[in-house]
């Protein structure tokens, strides 16, 4: 995602930093797979990944929207996976 004091207007810039995630990667992870499930006022995006130290895992971030700006964010990630990474 973009830096803490970028601010992202509206949904077609949201999907393009989520599409943009894999460059702010430490070295050594990677971005397999990005998918996105768009409901009413929320998207939840899948976040496929590997890493030179776990063969491959998932994670999702569930966005709410209210208007053209994110209210809510909640991201699910295997902690015990994701510190085997580092």
């Amino acid at each position: 995602m973009p830096g803490q004091t970028d601010v992202l207007e509206g949904r077609p810039a949201f999907r393009a930093a989520l599409d943009g995630l894999g460059e702010i990667l430490p070295p050594g992870f990677e971005i397999t797979g990005l998918r996105q499930i768009q409901g009413e006022n929320e998207v939840v995006s899948i976040v496929e990944w590997k890493s030179e130290k776990v063969a491959g895992s998932q994670l999702s971030v569930l966005f709410k929207f209210k208007a053209d700006k994110i209210y809510e964010e909640r991201w699910f990630v295997d902690t015990e996976q994701w510190k085997n990474a580092f």
